[in-house]
């Protein structure tokens, strides 16, 4: 696949060059997303620079779960497989896991009662762009007021990045998981 839009080169301007330092792992290229947002630096700052993967009012886990669950949903393998790659082992995320964040929903045996609801918020945000009384109740029990609003804007950041990842058509990090095949059905 050939990206629809060329990343920029290096050098990298020095305020894009600190920030890829700090979020690029040693050893590995900059990210294609990360080098075709940083054709604008102001952009860059603003897209990856100020990002959701501090510290916050979410666990590791949490976190991963909602961005795994939305990438998936929109369709990104290639953000969906760089965060299983960094991140799902971390978050204790097994391979029942992935599949069901891929194929499956918060009714799946391999979740808790806190993760279907996060795998729930995910559907309720992807396919109404709102939450019901009912799952924010559920929400309310599990998390926190600013806990939640974290959670929406994560959810609604990924959606964002999956619609540049497809819409740009960059190619897969050769490193990154991919999405587990379906299982067949006899």
């Amino acid at each position: 696949m050939t990206a629809r839009i060329a990343p920029a080169e290096p050098p990298y301007p020095p305020e894009v060059q600190v920030i890829i330092d700090r979020v690029v792992p040693a050893g590995l290229p900059p990210f294609a997303l990360f080098t075709t947002i940083a054709r604008d630096p102001r952009l860059f700052d603003r897209f990856v620079g100020r990002g959701f993967l501090g510290k916050g009012h979410l666990t590791l886990r949490q976190r991963e779960l909602v961005i795994a669950r939305v990438t998936a949903q929109c369709g990104s393998e290639y953000e969906w497989g760089i965060h299983v790659h960094f991140f799902a082992a971390k978050a204790g995320l097994g391979e029942a896991e992935l599949y069901s964040i891929v194929h499956g929903d918060g009714r799946d045996p391999c979740w808790s009662e806190e993760d279907g609801v996060l795998l729930d918020l995910c559907d309720a945000l992807h396919d109404a762009c709102d939450v019901d009384d009912a799952l924010w109740g559920r929400l309310r029990k599990c998390f926190s007021e600013e806990a939640i609003l974290e959670l929406m804007m994560v959810a609604g950041n990924y959606r964002a990045v999956a619609y540049l990842t497809n819409a740009l058509r960059l190619p897969l990090e050769d490193f990154a998981a991919r999405f587990p095949a379906c299982a067949s059905t006899p």
